[in-house]
């Protein structure tokens, strides 16, 4: 995972006394999607957190944060509770953690739905000339390393994997191709 990592302190006022409290935020990584991934790692008070949740929240808010991943491991499923009254929902769980999301902007999320499976495609693209089509990364694991590569991408859900390779190929060179056969499947 790449990306920042941020710590926020808020001043919060409490009235009558006009007594100034830090409220220790949550700390996370920013990915580059902008969103924001926080572990809990220490136990806490299931009413803390939910104000600590409550801070970070308005912080990130202000930030332009889109989304939230919140891991949260079995230990602290005391904190489920104060998390889903926030807003948050279930993206996943593993034997030792549950993902809990947020999407933070007033417009439908697209953070996306948790892999049970991805369909990847690679694309073989010649022209009349016989010249094979390459490509190089502009994100990604290639990005910036001088590799030339097949375009590839990956499948949509419910999507053929022929449509896919035809879409992936104009998505990533703006070139039309017809799809002709299945060279290698695994």
């Amino acid at each position: 995972m790449s990306g920042s990592t941020t710590s926020m302190m808020v001043d919060e006022q409490r009235l009558p006394e006009n007594n100034v409290q830090q409220i220790e935020l949550l700390t996370g990584t920013e990915d580059s999607y902008g969103g924001v991934r926080v572990e809990i790692k220490n136990r806490m008070d299931s009413d803390v957190f939910g104000d600590v949740l409550r801070a970070s929240i308005s912080q990130w808010r202000q930030k332009g944060t889109k989304g939230v991943w919140i891991k949260l491991p079995i230990q602290h499923a005391n904190l489920v509770e104060a998390a889903v009254k926030e807003g948050f929902w279930y993206h996943h769980a593993e034997p030792d953690y549950l993902m809990l999301v947020l999407w933070i902007p007033k417009t439908a999320h697209t953070l996306p739905a948790n892999a049970s499976h991805r369909v990847g495609i690679g694309a073989f693209v010649i022209n009349s000339k016989g010249e094979v089509l390459v490509v190089q990364e502009n994100s990604g694991r290639f990005k910036g390393t001088g590799v030339w590569k097949l375009p590839t991408g990956v499948a949509n859900e419910g999507e053929d994997i022929c449509t896919a390779a035809i879409r992936e190929v104009e998505e990533e060179t703006g070139i039309k191709t017809e799809f002709v056969e299945i060279l290698a499947f695994r």
